[in-house]
């Protein structure tokens, strides 16, 4: 608690990796307004590529096979942004992350399995579906974490380590649940995501040690490129399978839309059931409700069909307009809670923590109340 009062780690627009110690309520603005434009745009550029997709697809006739180049992009980007600090949130409270690591890759994986189950999806589909549920945390969802006012240093940490630990873990766990689908073969499954993740994660990062001051120069324009390589993917994707699109997109959408609102909804109660905490429960709700879909589109399109990849795909969009609504459903709550609390007068047991950062009303001190909100808002380093 008295980390969360004096103030942690500050989270800005976490796709652009602006990062620092201590924000004002100008950078606190800022933040907020790009972290929601990006989980805006966003979604509304895919959108746009699978509706190219669909109703040209023969103007993106060889597209396919540049999906791993452009998951590298991807991914690429990922490790420009990383820095030294998440991987000290991972070693400050490695209980939390594996807690989150486990149920991101226990939850949605057997999601998948049963909702392809309990749908009866043809074999193409629900192996593209359980891929999804397979794959590490979307590449959003520390952004969306933040909108939500949640634990965003923690997001950080499981995000970072479900992509790395991708490669031992992603295969297994399709050939467990998917191999009675379709034939899945792991050990070239664990070569291509050495290949387009984790080598170019790596890469960004030495780049983002060696060249730091330039990359930083940079590092604006990373979501954007993002983006475009993401939606790249999905037009290629949907542009391969648009012949059987529209006989399974509702299906599609129904099995994706369960799969995502019950990953969230176990995530955060994960998070409670761990008594982590409210900010933490909502990183855990997007860390496992999130997945990096990107990563299952072109293992989808690599290992089965573009029609598996389908389900990746329209993941892609749903997950990101999902996760803004619920994060702007969790910081209303966190507001409206934290004005019941300000109306009840401070809690009981702060005192302590009132008096780490100084007493109330000291030079260069918040209020205690601000200094609650600035907590919640930045979230436990």
């Amino acid at each position: 608690m008295m980390r969360r009062v004096c103030g942690g780690r500050g989270p800005g627009s976490l796709i652009a990796a602006v990062q620092t110690e201590q924000k004002t309520p100008d950078q606190a603005v800022s933040d907020d307004k790009g972290a929601r434009r990006a989980v805006t745009v966003f979604p509304v550029l895919v959108l746009v590529a699978g509706v190219a997709g669909l109703v040209t697809p023969g103007t993106f006739t060889g597209w396919t096979e540049s999906v791993p180049y452009l998951l590298g992009i991807v991914m690429f980007c990922m490790g420009l942004t990383m820095t030294p600090l998440d991987f000290r949130g991972v070693a400050k409270r490695p209980w939390a992350v594996a807690i989150g690591l486990v149920a991101h890759y226990v939850i949605m994986p057997g999601l998948g399995w049963a909702i392809a189950h309990l749908l009866g999806l043809p074999p193409q589909l629900a192996a593209g579906l359980i891929l999804v549920g397979c794959a590490p945390s979307g590449t959003a969802s520390n952004v969306v974490t933040f909108l939500a006012r949640g634990d965003v240093a923690l997001s950080v940490s499981v995000a970072t380590v479900s992509t790395l630990v991708a490669p031992l873990v992603t295969p297994p766990l399709t050939l467990l649940l998917a191999g009675a689908y379709l034939p899945v073969d792991a050990g070239s499954m664990i070569t291509d995501i050495l290949k387009t993740v984790l080598l170019p994660v790596l890469g960004g990062l030495v780049v983002r040690l060696v060249a730091g001051k330039a990359v930083d120069r940079v590092l604006g324009v990373m979501p954007w490129l993002s983006s475009l390589a993401v939606a790249a993917i999905v037009c290629a994707v949907v542009a391969g399978s648009a012949s059987m699109i529209k006989s399974a997109a509702l299906t599609v959408l129904i099995a994706v839309v369960l799969h995502n609102g019950l990953g969230l909804a176990l995530g955060y109660a994960a998070g409670k059931a761990a008594r982590l905490g409210k900010p933490a429960s909502r990183a855990m709700a997007f860390e496992v409700g999130m997945q990096n879909s990107g990563l299952a589109a072109s293992l989808a399109t690599a290992h089965f069909s573009p029609l598996a990849a389908l389900p990746a795909a329209v993941f892609s969009v749903w997950h990101n307009i999902s996760g803004a609504l619920v994060a702007a459903w969790m910081a209303h709550r966190s507001r409206r809670d934290e004005a019941a609390s300000e109306d009840a007068g401070p809690p009981l047991g702060t005192a302590t923590a009132y008096r780490a950062c100084g007493p109330p009303g000291a030079p260069g001190r918040d209020p205690p109340g601000r200094a609650l909100r600035r907590g919640d808002r930045q979230s436990p380093g």
